[in-house]
């Protein structure tokens, strides 16, 4: 990889004003198109300190051998030209926010003699009303079909319609009245057109007149005893609402709008978007994308960008509704509006029924990821190429079947915990799972560091006792809880954590388990000894099951810790003594400075604090030696012990 150093521009040389820039690598391909309010100020962050640049950006940077730029007179005009620079070189670092497929419409040809009633996709054709859009086309024939009974307009294609003019017979549709068969002159041009004009108006929301104009003409039939008309406007009438049912009313004012929602991790972020229009859901879609920015303004202009940005805009409606506004939210709704036509609302919804839509949109979104990273998880295939890929890129002799994940939580020092997660097979082990009270020094405070050295050094201490017996307690048949060491140790850190850990197992003798750290900021891996991280490919599945591994630790003690840190907050072993109030509470912990140092004090030492008499400072003492709020642990491995080995 290139030296960014090397072909970084002079900052003088670089304009202030708006425009696109392009980075391209030694062949003189572009691998990134950007945009910038200043493009001085933009390309200068990337050349600053490449380190703090986002692990994508950084990669990016590395690979360009040179970069340029072109200055245009509005931010406007910078969306457009990064977008058709995008669809025009599709740049390896850009990622693709939307999918590839385009929206499914209702078109209606009002342009041509004989209007016709299709499914259409890309771009607009003048002329043509279009109604949607809708997640898959079968939705638009099947809501067509329904239609059709009291809507007869031709569907056919210029080919079939031509064919059955010159024979004078219709086709299928036309024999089972569902088309109105102009071809054959069953109506004229001008009537044909009124019921393709009623088709676009029922679709465009007026559906209420066509209903009660049914309605009306079934009761009337049955008035004159035509009761099989009346029974043919019934079924109309049942078609109708059967198609309006389709589609539930979420916003009661007829609003047009495309309500996004996002939701992401480190490396991926699912897209859900609800299409309403005329107030009622149209379509939905979802999908999930690589990441390649942790600031979301930036990515919901990226997303924005890249779903309207095709051919017609892809109909963009009245309102856009986000989680987030872009950064350049002014600029990015003035675009949108060019490529509306009119102006367009850009906003996040605060309340009312569109929040609340809103809020189903996210957990779409939500669902969306969760399901994703369990489909990933559970694919056997993937798990095995994610254990060879540690195996090769560690240096393992075997791969790594049983991998614990270490992790420490704590708030400025107070109530230290950490945690233990075991994977089997890249699938988790949760009875595996255990959780630890960090003692650290004689006054209770400790670093991340230490801490997690404790940790380890308990676990393979247990580990070392319960390998010399049998792996299984022969009272019970049940496996001995550390008896299995693991073949790879994570621990949630960079270098000093990984050199804690491989610390312990040297003192202990453990020489047959491997150690890694795997580092938040730019997910690099490092091994013990080395002055330099394992880069492992973004996309690459050792990675994602290492940031599973280390989430799930991180997840894991964050909740003990909360745990812990809410029973300390609302209760203390001070409580309950007789004769002891806020005030001497107050008193006690100003002296002693906390609870633990207050239980080791003398009755004489407490009795020296203002307000605490002998026989006060004598019941202190003895209702604290009888009585504690801490979890038990068991001292040897400091892990909790549930309530029946409490018993025991």
């Amino acid at each position: 990889m290139a030296d960014p150093s090397t072909y970084r521009p002079a900052p003088g040389s670089i304009p202030t004003d708006p425009g696109v820039y392009r980075f391209r690598d030694e062949h003189g391909r572009v691998i990134y198109v950007g945009k910038a309010k200043s493009l001085r100020s933009r390309l200068s962050s990337y050349f600053q300190d490449i380190s703090a640049l986002h692990p994508r950006t950084s990669r990016m940077v590395r690979t360009g051998a040179s970069v340029e730029w072109t200055v245009v007179a509005t931010e406007v005009e910078a969306l457009q030209l990064e977008y058709a620079w995008i669809k025009e070189f599709d740049p390896r670092f850009n990622v693709k926010y939307r999918d590839d497929k385009s929206y499914p419409y209702l078109a209606v040809t009002m342009g041509e003699d004989y209007p016709r009633a299709q499914v259409m996709r890309g771009a607009k054709r003048k002329g043509t009303r279009y109604f949607g859009p809708y997640t898959h086309a079968w939705a638009i024939r099947e809501t067509l079909d329904l239609l059709l009974r009291v809507f007869p307009v031709r569907t056919c294609s210029n080919g079939v319609f031509r064919r059955a003019e010159q024979s004078g017979r219709p086709c299928l549709l036309g024999y089972i009245d569902k088309c109105s068969a102009p071809c054959v002159g069953r109506v004229s041009a001008d009537e044909h057109r009124a019921i393709a004009q009623e088709l676009c108006d029922f679709l465009a929301g007026d559906t209420a007149r066509f209903v009660r104009r049914l309605e009306r003409q079934m009761k009337a039939a049955a008035a004159d005893l035509d009761f099989e008309q009346a029974a043919r406007l019934r079924d109309d009438v049942a078609a109708l609402t059967k198609a309006l049912e389709k589609s539930a009313v979420v916003l009661p004012d007829g609003t047009d709008a495309d309500v996004f929602a996002l939701a992401d991790d480190e490396l991926e972020v699912a897209i859900q978007v609800f299409h309403v229009r005329g107030g009622r859901i149209r379509g939905q879609r979802g999908w999930v994308a690589e990441k390649d920015a942790e600031d979301l303004p930036e990515l919901v202009e990226h997303l924005l960008q890249q779903v309207y940005g095709g051919e017609g805009g892809e109909g963009v409606p009245r309102e856009v509704l986000v989680p987030v506004l872009p950064a350049d939210a002014d600029g990015v709704a003035a675009w949108l509006g060019e490529r509306r036509g009119s102006a367009i609302s850009l906003r996040v919804p605060q309340r009312g029924d569109k929040r609340s839509l809103m809020e189903t949109v996210a957990r779409n979104a939500e669902q969306s990821l969760a399901r994703h990273k369990v489909a990933r998880a559970g694919d056997l295939t993937a798990r095995s190429q994610a254990l060879q890929e540690l195996q090769e890129a560690l240096g393992l002799d075997d791969a790594p079947l049983r991998i614990e994940g270490y992790d420490i939580s704590h708030v400025q020092g107070s109530d230290v915990v950490g945690s233990m997660v075991v994977f089997e097979d890249g699938l988790v082990r949760k009875p595996e799972y255990r959780r630890f009270i960090v003692r650290g020094d004689v006054d209770g405070r400790t670093d991340d560091t230490a801490a997690m050295h404790e940790v380890l050094t308990r676990r393979f201490q247990r580990h070392l006792k319960d390998r010399e017996r049998d792996a299984t307690d022969p009272e019970t048949g049940e496996a001995r809880r550390f008896a299995y060491p693991p073949n790879l140790v994570v621990v949630d850190g960079g270098a000093p954590q990984v050199a804690a850990a491989q610390q312990v197992l040297d003192e202990l003798g453990v020489d047959d388990v491997a150690v890694v750290g795997l580092a938040k900021r730019l997910e690099e891996v490092w091994v013990p000894g080395d002055d330099h991280p394992v880069i492992l490919a973004r996309n690459s599945e050792a990675l994602y099951l290492l940031q599973r591994l280390r989430d799930e630790a991180h997840r894991f003690a964050n909740t003990f810790h909360r745990e812990r840190r809410s029973k300390s907050m609302t209760r203390s072993a001070l409580d309950g003594i007789q004769g002891l109030g806020e005030a001497r509470r107050k008193a006690l912990l100003a002296r002693f400075g906390s609870v633990k140092r207050v239980r080791a004090a003398t009755a004489d030492e407490l009795a020296e604090v203002p307000g605490i008499g002998p026989a006060l400072a004598q019941r202190i003492a003895a209702e604290l030696a009888g009585r504690t709020t801490e979890p038990a642990v068991n001292l040897t491995t400091g892990e909790v012990l549930d309530e029946g080995e409490q018993q025991s």
